[in-house]
Formats: C-alpha cells, structure tokens, sequence
C-alpha cells in the first residue's frame, strides 16, 4: 500500500461478513487452496464464507441469501467461453446479485464471467497468455474509484490466464491496463462491481502453488523447464494489489 493511502480497518469490522464464494475447481486440492487465498486476502475466517464448486456441485437457488458479498474466483482448466450445463445459472447469478446491489467482486475467470454476464465478449487469445508478475496501471478512471484510489498509478499483480475481456459491458468502466492488454480491472457503473484480471486472491507465495500445480496447463505457453523457472523467479510481493478485496469488504459490505 502506498504511504500515504487511508488506513486499513481492524479485522474487527468485518467479524459477522459472510461471502458467497463461487469456484470451478476439478482439483480437490485447488478447491481448497484457493478458498485459503480468499480467506488470507479478505482477513476472514473460513467459516465466513459458503463455497460452491460448480466442477462437482449445482448452483444452490438461495445461495445470496443471507450473504454480504458474491465473489467468484478462478477456474483451473475451465474458460468463460465454454457453456457446461451450469453456465447459464451462474451469468444469472451475476445478474441477480447486481439486481440487488450486492457487493460482487470477480478475479480472473470471474472477471471474465462478470463481462459476459453483462454484455461485454470475450476472446481465447493464448498470444497475449500472462503468467505470474506483471505491471498494472490505472485509468483516470481507476485513480478517481472508491476502492482502486488507494493504489499507485502503477503496481504488480499476479496473473495467469489464456483468455481474456476484449470489449467492457455496456456502461462498465476501465479502471486498470497494461501494455500486455486493456481492461485487467473494470466496475459496473454506479454499483459495487468489480472484476480483476489478474488474481487478486493471490500473494506470491499462492502464485507460486498455482503455477506449479497447473504446470502441464501452461506448457504451451512456458515450453522449457527454464522459461517456468523464469517465471516462478519473477514473482515478487504485489503490494497494492495485497489488500484490495479486504478494502472492497470495508468499503462496501462493513
């Protein structure tokens, strides 16, 4: 966080959240390691938060209620391109949540759902793949929002995806870019809406385990042994993007 950014919260403000946590995870271990990354990011205790894995679960009819927040994470082998039976009642999800101005935040595979349960498309671009560490700068947009003013105009975050949002939803705002691609943060104008393209759920040490554990994923794009090495030694603490779904939480659920 910046020096001069607000202070955060105690974790004594958020002791009674509880957040809808979607997930679309094969992986046992994954499901779980991922859950871990939520928890750690928005201070909370695992009980706080009610998991769905849509890979071995159907989507339960109430599971907003009584929830403070809807977040949805990543996806493993799993692109928001593809239509499994359960794709339509999640875009209906995202749609309902934002019906009754809950707090939703999506990271990667999330953001990518949140943009096309809105309208925005999406493309399957593995030339522009990102992989561990990369900069991040925020729009005009960006500096002026609630939740991303309390970022530097540029930050490292972490990242690992093949596809990515090529046009926003109707009335959405680019909040963050980089050189690689546009739109690695948008909100959904005038509601608590967010999507990161990178992970924000993810420290370096998280990046690291997931990076590792999806290896045979990413051979394409990581073919030697080195280049993957080179990746997992690029990985550095992201700072800024450390404490943005804790911050989401006090800004908008606390």
């Amino acid at each position: 966080m910046p020096s001069d950014a607000p202070a955060l919260r105690t974790d004594k403000a958020l002791a009674g959240v509880r957040v809808a946590l979607v997930q679309a995870r094969d992986a046992p271990e994954m499901e779980a390691q991922e859950q871990t990354c939520f928890a750690e990011r928005c201070r909370l205790r695992p009980e706080q938060f009610r998991c769905v894995n849509l890979a071995r679960e159907p989507l339960p009819e109430n599971l907003l209620d009584g929830a403070d927040a809807l977040m949805v994470g990543g996806a493993g082998a799993y692109s928001a391109l593809d239509d499994p039976h359960w794709m339509p009642g999640l875009l209906a999800l995202m749609r309902t949540a934002a019906e009754r101005g809950l707090p939703t935040f999506g990271s990667c595979w999330g953001h990518q759902i949140l943009a096309r349960a809105f309208g925005g498309e999406l493309a399957h671009d593995p030339e522009r793949a990102e992989l561990g560490c990369c900069p991040v700068h925020l729009t005009d947009a960006g500096r002026r929002d609630p939740l991303f003013e309390v970022c530097p105009e540029r930050f490292e975050a972490n990242a690992g995806h093949h596809d990515r949002v090529t046009r926003l939803p109707p009335g959405a705002v680019e909040l963050a870019f980089n050189d690689s691609q546009r739109f690695q943060a948008f909100r959904l104008a005038g509601a608590p809406v967010y999507g990161t393209q990178f992970h924000t759920e993810l420290s370096a040490k998280r990046e690291r385990e997931r990076l590792i554990a999806y290896r045979d994923y990413y051979r394409a794009d990581l073919p030697g042994e080195d280049a993957f090495q080179a990746v997992l030694a690029g990985l550095v603490d992201t700072g800024a993007a450390d404490a943005l779904l804790y911050e989401f939480l006090c800004r908008f659920v606390a």
